[in-house]
């Protein structure tokens, strides 16, 4: 049987500063059949289902079989501990990242945005009847608080309403741009009551009456999540069914600053299967009568885009570590969103261009991790909204407005 160092070495050559190495063993022995899973299940047709904006069949149903919450390899010397470590979920998403950028964002938004809304947001007995079916798979759910007219601005621009009416609640409103929403069974929704002007969360489900969702056509980016517009239009939901723990915006901030560095995680994976295919393709391609990898200009392409991962691996790993100690920073985890975002769309350029003509095809990877870098750079906070967080941080001034 392989030692971790060789399943290491096998799992991410590309890790050169050896920041895997934290991983237990059990860690290294689950990331290792995740591989596997992607790779010889989901391979052949990533690149289809992405020109046909299709969800592999069987994805979700197969990382709930993985059980990457509860597995009992991840717990395997950590005695005592409750969850999984956050070094584990930073290689987790890298792991996925660097195989597709759209299935790690369909699993971002399950495990990240919406378990967590349920974790943080619920009652003690919602989170007792929720949290084990979310981690599980058996249920699933999204994240809907961006509309139409507010993204960067929705922290005070919700127009989505909540009225109560006894012990219901009437929802009003529209969101846009929810993952998953049309395969999910149960939707943390985002509102503002129309009595207090505070936002709160409610459990919505797709069946319910007076709920409408529609897919957005023509994405350039991530075309395997299917990302929809939700319509409420008199959405009746039971008080027992509001998330009672989410009272103002201040709540849901603690939601996003707990994903947002699965984002940055998500960046670096990313980069990585830029990096991979890239090699891939270098190694192959003869010009001028052999490999266009033993061309200088080639490797210092290469030698950037490594360095690139490198500093992500670094910046993330950090992060992890922070977050293992319950330190959920908005500071930290905006740098690492922004600057694992910004570098990702300088890595993929690059391996675009090394790539030539065919860089722009989809059967070579490259095109695949090029476009779906333009969504990661813009979401969880856009480039500009991150690099404000900091900047508010250094002056002690908010210019958001």
């Amino acid at each position: 049987m392989a030692t971790k160092d060789e399943l290491l070495k096998e799992l991410y050559p590309e890790d050169l500063l050896n920041v895997s190495k934290e991983l237990t063993e059990g860690e290294v022995k689950f990331l290792k059949q995740l591989n596997d899973l992607l790779e010889s299940k989901y391979r052949d047709s990533i690149n289809d289902h992405w020109i046909n904006a299709t969800i592999p069949e069987g994805f979700f149903e197969e990382m709930g079989k993985l059980d990457y919450f509860n597995n009992p390899l991840l717990f395997e010397g950590r005695e005592g501990a409750r969850m999984a470590s956050q070094m584990f979920q930073f290689f987790l998403s890298y792991t996925v990242a660097r195989f597709d950028v759209s299935l790690v964002t369909l699993l971002g938004v399950h495990q990240g945005l919406g378990h967590n809304a349920f974790l943080f947001g619920g009652s003690k007995e919602q989170v007792a009847h929720y949290i084990p079916k979310l981690q599980s798979h058996e249920l699933r759910t999204c994240f809907a608080l961006t509309e139409p007219e507010h993204g960067s601005d929705v922290a005070g621009g919700l127009e989505t309403t909540a009225k109560r009416e006894g012990d219901k609640w009437i929802i009003n409103g529209a969101k846009k741009w929810i993952g998953g929403a049309n395969v999910s069974d149960v939707i943390p929704l985002f509102a503002v009551d129309v009595e207090t002007g505070k936002p709160k969360g409610f459990i919505i489900r797709p069946e319910q009456e007076g709920v409408d969702i529609d897919i957005i056509e023509n994405k350039i980016a991530l075309r395997i999540v299917p990302n929809a517009n939700i319509h409420l239009k008199d959405v009746v939901v039971e008080e027992a069914d509001r998330l009672q723990n989410i009272n103002s915006f201040k709540d849901i901030a603690k939601i996003l600053y707990s994903t947002r560095a699965g984002v940055a995680y998500m960046a670096t994976g990313a980069m990585a299967g830029a990096l991979r295919a890239t090699l891939d393709y270098v190694t192959k391609r003869k010009q001028f009568g052999k490999e266009i990898s033993k061309y200088q200009l080639i490797q210092e392409k290469l030698a950037m885009m490594q360095g690139n991962l490198s500093q992500a691996i670094t910046l993330s790993a950090q992060l992890a570590r922070m977050q293992e100690k319950g330190e959920y920073d908005e500071v930290a985890t905006s740098t690492a969103k922004m600057m694992n975002a910004l570098r990702l769309r300088e890595s993929v350029a690059m391996g675009r261009g090394i790539t030539g003509g065919n860089g722009i095809l989809a059967e070579y990877d490259i095109a695949r991790f090029f476009s779906d870098a333009e969504a990661v750079f813009t979401y969880e906070g856009t480039h500009e909204i991150n690099a404000l967080v900091i900047g508010r941080a250094l002056t002690g001034d908010s210019a958001f407005i």
